[in-house]
């Protein structure tokens, strides 16, 4: 059986991750067989009703038959307990689906969202025609994200977890981690952990800021890096529980390459090929804009504040190089026109820049000085005249060269591949062998 999980949480508490984590625990004690690591699948990050992190989960496991009411007795009861069901926009959904394999169209819905927008509709008639179960509360959303999580059984490229979890009294106050130690974990198992610190700023990035129940979480190629990162850590207060996940973090599942800038669409992240048409500015808060044209069609592109070197790399493009802009489209208003977010920038060709100059003296070598528009130019040492003389054309070094450009560490969603990870990837469905000692 496949368990889907999602939406337990609020701004003010919880995490579907230890709802999950709990669960484990639960169904350990029931002696199931674990199939996989539970799987984190974070979904579309455009959508507007998303929780923070928009991840769903799942768990997969063998079991005998007598204990089926017992295991989804467990999951609804951890859910009714831990999620946040009086807070407005936390509608937590569970979904039972048994199958030896799980179903293309229920792949392809998995798939659909991660890079656009899927309904409660759509979701409801997939677990109907599969003889599945779902519950749901409030308005039943988490339903979508938790048959999501269920599909997503075809990662490809995938990445693992190992989240630790505070212990209940701590909930809410400021998180206690020896931050030195998160650097030299850093610099021990690089690069195959990532977004571990922000370098550009010396900040850790590993421990969330909210109320939730997480510690901190570590990123990274395989199971056994995780733990020996895990183990690097120095937490200074106590770590309540911790599990590794399998997760498509990291691994920029969320986009899709688009033909031609009139085929993309709000709420989707894009690679679009285009040509920089207008110059970049510098608008209020610092964020850069720029925009981008095809045979079709232009569209902006921004860089936002956070993004740090990106936005530099965005400032400097001129009007005639040939990136593929990669990001999240946002919905055009009255006063924003159709914007790509952008995640990275990938140069693919920069146009040639040149500064005009006056002309030298061929009598003296000294530079001339211009007359007036279209009235030539002049030599202030030896007076002489030239009527017919122009402007020279001087090529400018770029401070840019080709290649692909990442957004800060700091501002990179949980999908976005960091450079880190390239020529790391998978190329795999299926996950090793489970490890000893994959939960505490």
């Amino acid at each position: 059986m496949h368990i889907g999980l999602d939406d337990t949480d609020s701004t003010r508490k919880g995490c579907t991750t230890h709802v999950a984590a709990l669960l484990v625990e639960q169904l350990e004690r029931l002696n199931v067989k674990f199939l996989d690591y539970p799987n984190l699948i974070r979904l579309n990050p455009n959508v507007p009703w998303k929780t923070r992190g928009n991840g769903a989960l799942c768990l997969r496991i063998e079991y005998d038959e007598a204990l089926e009411d017992q295991i989804k007795q467990d999951a609804i009861s951890l859910v009714e307990e831990h999620a946040d069901l009086s807070f407005r926009g936390t509608d937590p959904g569970i979904v039972f689906f048994k199958a030896p394999e799980i179903p293309q169209e229920v792949k392809t819905f998995s798939s659909n969202a991660v890079t656009s927008i899927v309904t409660l509709k759509e979701a409801k008639r997939l677990i109907t025609k599969f003889g599945s179960e779902a519950l749901g509360f409030n308005t039943c959303r988490g339903i979508i994200g938790a048959l999501a999580a269920v599909g997503a059984v075809n990662l490809g490229d995938y990445t693992y977890e190992l989240i630790a979890y505070r212990a209940p009294e701590n909930y809410g106050s400021k998180r206690r981690v020896d931050e030195a130690s998160i650097f030299r974990m850093d610099e021990l198992t690089q690069p195959y952990t990532f977004n571990n610190v922000d370098l550009e700023k010396r900040r850790v990035i590993i421990t969330p800021r909210g109320p939730d129940p997480i510690l901190f979480g570590v990123r990274g190629e395989t199971p056994e890096i995780v733990k020996k990162a895990f183990e690097l850590v120095k937490p200074l207060e106590p770590v309540e529980r911790w599990l590794i996940f399998r997760s498509n973090q990291g691994t920029d599942a969320h986009l899709k390459r688009v033909a031609a800038l009139a085929q993309i669409e709000p709420y989707s992240s894009v690679i679009v090929k285009g040509v920089v048409s207008r110059t970049p500015r510098i608008v209020p808060l610092r964020h850069v804009v720029f925009s981008i044209k095809d045979d079709a069609c232009e569209v902006d592109c921004a860089a936002y504040e956070p993004t740090g070197g990106l936005r530099k790399v965005a400032n400097d493009l001129i009007v005639g190089d040939v990136i593929e802009a990669v990001g999240a489209v946002r919905k055009p208003s009255r006063d924003k026109p159709l914007t790509i977010n952008l995640e990275k920038i990938n140069i693919l060709k920069l146009a040639a820049k040149v500064t005009l100059q006056n002309p030298v003296c061929p009598n003296c070598g000294k530079r001339l000085k211009s007359m007036g528009k279209n009235q030539g130019f002049r030599c202030e040492k030896c007076g002489a005249r030239f009527d017919r003389a122009e402007k020279v054309a001087l090529p400018v070094e770029r401070g840019l060269k080709s290649g692909l450009y990442v957004t800060a560490t700091r501002s990179q969603r949980h999908l976005t591949k960091p450079l880190r990870r390239y020529g790391l990837e998978k190329h795999s469905d299926v996950a090793g062998k489970m490890i000893d000692g994959w939960h505490s």
